[in-house]
């Protein structure tokens, strides 16, 4: 019979395909594990309504799981409540980081991050707090585009959803 811990041991080898640094379980989508009648259920939360890369992640994690020999599983999403980055494992902001993605960073009271109160964004190539985002959008919508004035070098930030 398959335990919780061996069906967490394959959910973090499926990575997010638009974040391949972030296993599943260290972004946060997973929500619940738990076998029952000797089925393996995973709840999954999309990080957004209509994210393109959930279908993804569903099939690679039944193809992850069937490869380590658990085929009786069942693969829900669950909407509410809605994915946050508080979900992001705390391992998982520091493999961001050394992706060079600036990790989420709380936002300031009353920040509008379409405005110049957004919080300070530091670089994740130098470390220097002088950054200025280019775009609310970059590579994917739940990341913003940023500067560094010091290194010059463009850079995706996880933005802070909540």
């Amino acid at each position: 019979m398959v335990t919780i811990v061996e069906i967490n041991e394959v959910l973090e080898t499926v990575f997010d395909p638009e974040v391949p640094v972030l296993s599943i379980l260290d972004l946060g989508v997973v929500r619940k594990v738990f076998v029952e009648k000797g089925i393996a259920n995973i709840v999954l939360t999309p990080t957004y309504s209509g994210c393109p890369a959930m279908d993804t992640i569903i099939e690679d994690t039944r193809k992850a799981l069937v490869e380590a020999g658990i085929e009786n599983a069942v693969i829900e999403m669950e909407l509410h409540p809605a994915w946050t980055t508080d979900w992001i494992s705390e391992k998982g902001k520091e493999k961001l980081l050394l992706y060079g993605i600036a990790p989420p960073v709380e936002p300031l009271p009353n920040a509008n991050v379409m405005f110049a109160d957004n919080p300070i964004i530091n670089c994740p190539q130098c470390k220097s707090k002088d950054t200025v985002m280019i775009s609310l959008f970059g590579s994917t919508a739940c990341k913003a585009l940023y500067k560094c004035n010091n290194c010059l070098e463009p850079f995706d930030y996880f933005k802070c959803l909540r």
